[in-house]
């Protein structure tokens, strides 16, 4: 794990994320060199100035970007783009819940990111998926070389990730390279969902998984029998559960398992595991839809696989990284054990070896995500050799 915050692990866990969005190392350093005495700070000041230096750096990118739009040089501005959307939900992402200008910046964050993705020709579109009233909002991806309905995996997000970071961070780039389609959503209680839609999240993630499972059946593109699901984080959790319920999904893989996340609540309830974001349990109350922490905890009682995983009737592919400090690794194993009815089950933990070592292999994802694109590709009839 880079730790440039030898005492901060939540901004160490940010910077390392970026760095796998596609951040260049130097920008990294003109951004964090001012903040060391600030990672030791509080969080509403440390966070502040988080966010300052970071906008900066993005604003700059944005100016030099409209210059080259200017030239017509697309490309380049699309590159700079992007990299101010990455820099954007950085900051973003660490501030709290009803902080003055967040919302601001999250809708900066979507228009820049439409923008540099729109100007660098990727064959990425946003679509909207009906639900309750409003919708969920997602990235569609498509395979490569692929003749007829496309396979496609489904990738939610965890419990403080967006549709965009996943898109960035690059498994929906290794699914098409390997012949299957990638459609990253913000469910509820996270991304659109939650900031913009007001859908916070419940435990019984089959509700929304099985509306975009109807909605995908309706798509040409598809092949309706080779849908699978991915969730990363907390969408460990919410994969396996919606799988377990929802058997329109032909295979199933969590990016870090999540088996038991009401002992995990009570455990940081007593000091102990790392916190993904500052504010935390003004967070969880925020995503959960919870009035106070009372009403948050009787919520999270829901939030466990256990007398669930036995449904489960198609492939299933578990991954943890081997140092994890957020969700320990004893979950995974419990996961992988509780799959008893799965026809392909594995688990996977990820070493010092190949990298990924960390919570959702936010360390090194490369190898990670390379190992999950196989796999999937393989269990859904994509292709593995170029």
């Amino acid at each position: 794990m880079f730790r440039y915050f030898p005492t901060n692990y939540v901004w160490n866990l940010s910077v390392d994320l970026s760095i796998e969005m596609g951040a260049r190392i130097g920008e990294i350093e003109e951004m964090c060199a001012p903040l060391q005495e600030a990672a030791k700070a509080p969080d509403a000041a440390g966070t502040q100035a988080f966010r300052e230096t970071w906008v900066k750096m993005a604003d700059k990118l944005a100016g030099l970007a409209a210059e080259d739009e200017a030239q017509g040089r697309l490309i380049s501005s699309s590159d700079k783009l992007l990299r101010a959307a990455n820099y954007m939900i950085t900051a973003e992402r660490l501030q709290a819940h009803g902080s003055e200008g967040r919302l601001a910046l999250y809708r900066r964050f979507l228009d820049t990111f439409a923008k540099g993705l729109a100007q660098s020709g990727a064959p990425v579109r946003r679509v909207e998926i009906p639900y309750e009233g409003t919708h969920l909002a997602a990235l569609y991806v498509p395979a490569r070389g692929v003749d007829g309905p496309q396979p496609l995996l489904v990738q939610v997000n965890g419990l403080d990730s967006t549709k965009e970071m996943k898109y960035f961070v690059g498994l929906p780039e290794s699914l098409a390279r390997r012949g299957v389609a990638s459609l990253v959503i913000d469910q509820p209680g996270s991304g659109e969902a939650l900031r913009l839609e007001g859908l916070t999240s419940r435990y019984d993630s089959e509700h929304w998984a099985s509306r975009v499972v109807d909605w995908l059946e309706a798509q040409p593109q598809v092949d309706a029998k080779r849908i699978g699901l991915e969730g990363v984080s907390l969408g460990g959790y919410y994969c396996p559960r919606a799988v377990a319920f929802e058997p329109r999904f032909a295979c199933g893989v969590a990016w870090g398992a999540n088996h038991d996340w009401r002992d995990v609540q009570q455990k940081r309830l007593e000091r102990e595991g790392d916190f993904p974001v500052p504010h935390y349990w003004n967070h969880v109350c925020w995503v959960w839809g919870a009035k106070d922490i009372d009403e948050f905890k009787q919520i999270a009682e829901n939030v466990h696989l256990d007398g669930i995983l036995d449904r489960i009737r198609v492939p299933f592919l578990v991954t943890h990284g081997q140092k994890d400090s957020q969700i320990p690794l004893k979950w995974a194993e419990r996961t992988y054990e509780q799959l008893v009815n799965s026809p392909k089950r594995e688990l996977k933990v990820f070493t010092e070896r190949e990298g990924g070592v960390q919570h959702a292999s936010f360390d090194n994802s490369a190898n990670a995500g390379a190992y999950i694109a196989d796999w999937v590709a393989e269990t859904l009839g994509g292709g593995t050799a170029a």
